[in-house]
């Protein structure tokens, strides 16, 4: 390294050095994202394989692979590794950490050792995680008391490790706020970031506020099960509805933690291969904010039918339906995006236009349960189990996958085989209608949800929903392959092999561990096409 010259340093890929500490010990940006995006991946794929497990179980009535209690178990490690391991950190820590510092021409986060403790917390709460299935809970993601309280699995060690895992989440958000606000490039003005990194601002903002209202509720829930406070138990004066009030408001914003960044992610995607600029920009930027806002009054819509007031449960209907406003708007402005674009098909534009169709299913289903008269039919059936996951896999999930294929050759400077990818998306997207859509009439027939057996006249349902599970399960197979394979056998990616013109395609692919040469000046809206927006500072 000494017979370099400054320049020669400066340009060294943030790949090139080895060895397990230099990641784990390493301060930088992006190999913290990468870390991130490995630790969040490996999450998915268990749980991923614990839902193929439930499946298997609901294939036919009666007993298949496990018993009821099992299923429990299985139903609850799912939950919890899918949405606080992989979900609510997935997109905003891993591509957030790597893309935001490329996207604001900033050399890094504001606080570098701070992004690596929250990395470091990430990996204690999911290791108390993995301590805790010796002795596995089986009270469900949500933790309902009182029997969260009264069972006898290791529900606090569970319930820590979540813990560990917000306050992570809450040092992410507040190093990116930083970030965006003080280390913008000259002429990185608000109204020319990237829609991602408004996405991830307003993500930040909801990990801030939200998430300590989580920890302080599992606090309590640890409390009572310790030291037999009454918090949460009727029999000593407690009350289970407050629990239920004070984890919907924080998991409520936690479903747009989960989902607005994948919203950043198709407002990247979709201009880069319509070859046009997003339309209606600065709708797109402030309805992300307003979508951040909304979230944190609508959470009793998870509640109705437990006894609140008629008054109270017709304002929170109507605020439900005040939140379609701000998602409509970025829906719309996606289609007329893509109206007379020169559009190519490449495989992260397929998962971007799977996240408009299926996220919008998602979305007017939602509507039916936030509507009062119908959510009485439908609460707590399959009905909101396929509506969960149109929004959740339909959005997040998509728009992760997305994120991978378009962002790949930034991260590591190789390409992958776009033939396989476009494959792996079909099988994905038709395994995922298959075995989600015919849970919507499962729950209009009456089905109930977290149930590990069932009537037979529900038996060709469920068993077209497995079906539907191992392909989904198949296409995830092949497209991990296709990117793994990449790494090792893909070609050498070009530094902007899709001539975007965003500051993060810029940069040489790999990034140099120092992003920027010097620092840019930008001088131009991001999404302009066919005109250099930026010159060296």
């Amino acid at each position: 390294m000494a017979n370099h010259t400054i320049a020669e340093t400066l340009y060294v890929p943030y790949l090139d050095e080895k060895g397990i500490l230099s990641w784990l010990l390493s301060t930088d940006h992006k190999r913290i994202g990468i870390m991130y995006l490995i630790s969040i991946s490996t999450s998915f794929l268990i749980a991923g394989i614990s839902s193929l497990l439930m499946r298997l179980e609901l294939i036919a009535p009666g007993k298949t692979i496990v018993d009821a209690h099992q299923y429990n178990v299985l139903f609850t490690f799912h939950g919890t590794v899918m949405v606080f391991f992989f979900i609510v950190p997935g997109l905003a820590a891993s591509l957030g950490n790597f893309l935001i510092p490329l996207m604001i021409g900033a050399r890094d986060v504001a606080f570098p050792k701070l992004n690596l403790g929250s990395y470091w917390l990430y990996l204690l709460g999911a290791t108390i995680l993995l301590i805790s299935l010796l002795k596995p809970a089986d009270t469900g993601w949500t933790f309902y008391t009182p029997y969260s309280i009264k069972t006898g699995t290791d529900v606090i060690l569970l319930t820590t490790g979540i813990f560990i895992l917000g306050m992570s989440s809450i040092l992410t958000g507040l190093n990116f706020i930083v970030t965006i606000h003080k280390l913008r490039a000259p002429g990185m003005t608000w109204h020319r970031l990237n829609l991602f990194v408004w996405a991830s601002y307003a993500t930040a903002i909801l990990q801030l506020l939200a998430t300590p209202v989580v920890g302080i509720t599992l606090l309590l829930l640890i409390m009572e099960r310790v030291f037999g406070i009454g918090f949460f138990d009727p029999a000593k004066g407690g009350d289970p509805i407050l629990f239920q009030n004070f984890f919907w408001f924080y998991s409520h914003p936690a479903v747009y933690i989960m989902i607005l960044p994948a919203f950043g992610v198709i407002s990247e995607i979709i201009p880069v291969f319509s070859r046009k600029p997003i339309f209606g920009y600065k709708a797109m930027a402030y309805s992300l904010l307003a979508i951040a806002l909304i979230s944190f009054l609508v959470w009793a819509h998870h509640m109705f039918v437990s006894g609140m007031s008629e008054v109270a449960a017709t304002i929170f209907s109507f605020l439900t339906m005040l939140v379609a406003i701000p998602t409509a708007i970025k829906v719309f402005n996606w289609t007329a995006t893509l109206y007379k674009g020169s559009i190519q098909l490449h495989s992260a534009m397929l998962y971007a236009l799977s996240l408009i169709f299926l996220f919008t299913i998602g979305g007017l289903t939602g509507v039916f349960l936030g509507s009062l008269a119908v959510d009485v039919h439908l609460h707590d059936t399959y009905f909101v189990v396929a509506h969960m996951h149109y929004v959740m896999i339909g959005g997040t999930v998509m728009g992760f996958f997305g994120a991978l294929h378009f962002w790949y050759p930034k991260m590591f400077g190789k390409m992958f085989n776009e033939k396989v990818a476009k494959v792996a998306w079909a099988l994905i997207f038709i395994g995922f209608n298959v075995t989600f859509f015919p849970q919507f009439i499962l729950g209009t027939l009456g089905m109930p949800r977290r149930y590990a057996d069932y009537p037979p006249e529900f038996h060709s349902l469920h068993e077209l929903s497995t079906i539907g599970s191992l392909i989904l399960g198949i296409g995830v197979f092949i497209m991990t392959v296709n990117l793994l394979r990449g790494l090792t056998n893909g070609e050498k990616a070009p530094e902007n092999p899709y001539n975007s013109v965003s500051l993060e395609w810029q940069v040489p692919s790999p990034p140099p561990h120092e992003n920027f040469e010097k620092i840019p000046v930008v001088t131009d809206y991001p999404y302009v096409y066919g005109k250099k927006n930026t010159q060296e500072g």
